[in-house]
């Protein structure tokens, strides 16, 4: 088969995760070939059925990307929030460099900038400007709010009716991850995206008193937002086991999202995917079990 004729390879980094899965599912469900880079090997299962190769490695061992990126052809760079964040990232884009990956898409995440006052969004902004000045064609996703993250408190809507946050009555415009991964698969699959910044969000701002009433329809009970201060949402998560570091870089994303930033409605997944946003109503609907007792 010629170079010309041979499908791409798609490599998809960070593949166990909540983003990660799904685009990986997606891209295999569209008949794309497709590499999952994990750092677990027991998380792996995850991916199990699918027709996909999976590849163990490590960001913090350039060798084990260098061998995820052989033959590789477009690149999905994703992996958790840490402080290391920047320098892992940017071992990935320099394997990346050297394997002649023809494309990455990075992950980010909306407000991503090199001055904004979040410490994460700072982050994804240096990496963002080390990509673009490698000269590799990249494409940068920039989502809001996953409404998945509802997940994490569905126990306690489930059993108890009510969730905390500390966001007062500030309005995010959730995105559904299922429609992340449908952007990310056109981006991944067609040309013409390169050298784009694709902010992504949902079609419609909510509030969490909002979202705490279409959570009601979904629980057929009446679930109820608490507004707790900056400093009682940081206690709440170090008594679970949150990292202090973590804890204080997602309060500095909120207080930067409650100035309006995570507002703003685009028309990304309409122009990109050709599909129209999920709804929150939609997805209470899909995903109501999780929110009820069982």
């Amino acid at each position: 088969m010629s170079e010309i004729e041979r499908t791409p390879m798609i490599l998809v980094t960070g593949a166990t995760g909540t983003n990660g899965c799904e685009i990986v599912k997606q891209l295999s469900t569209a008949g794309a070939q497709v590499r999952a880079l994990v750092h677990n090997p027991q998380k792996a299962s995850m991916l199990k059925g699918l027709n996909i190769e999976v590849v163990i490695g490590d960001f913090n061992e350039p060798e084990t990307l260098d061998a995820a990126l052989k033959d590789v052809d477009k690149a999905f760079l994703l992996s958790r929030p840490e402080p290391q964040q920047v320098k892992l990232q940017n071992n990935f884009i320099e394997a990346a460099k050297r394997s002649g990956t023809r494309h990455v898409v990075k992950f980010s995440a909306l407000g991503a900038n090199l001055n904004a006052p979040a410490a994460i969004l700072r982050w994804h902004g240096q990496t963002e400007k080390q990509l673009e000045e490698t000269g590799i064609p990249f494409t940068h996703l920039q989502p809001n709010l996953f409404m998945q993250n509802m997940f994490r408190v569905a126990q306690t809507i489930a059993t108890q009716g009510i969730f905390y946050d500390r966001v007062g009555d500030t309005k995010f415009s959730f995105v559904d991850v299922r429609d992340i991964a449908a952007v990310a698969l056109k981006v991944l699959t067609e040309e013409g995206h390169e050298g784009k910044v694709y902010s992504i969000t949902g079609a419609e701002a909510l509030s969490f008193e909002e979202v705490a009433e279409k959570l009601s329809v979904a629980a057929g009970k009446k679930v109820t937002y608490v507004s707790v201060s900056p400093e009682d949402y940081k206690r709440r998560l170090l008594e679970i086991g949150v990292s202090e570091w973590f804890v204080d870089a997602v309060n500095e994303i909120y207080s930067y999202y409650s100035a309006g930033q995570g507002m703003i409605v685009t028309d990304v997944i309409a122009e990109v995917a050709k599909k129209q946003p999920t709804s929150f109503d939609q997805f209470t609907k899909d995903y109501a079990q999780r929110f009820k007792e069982s």
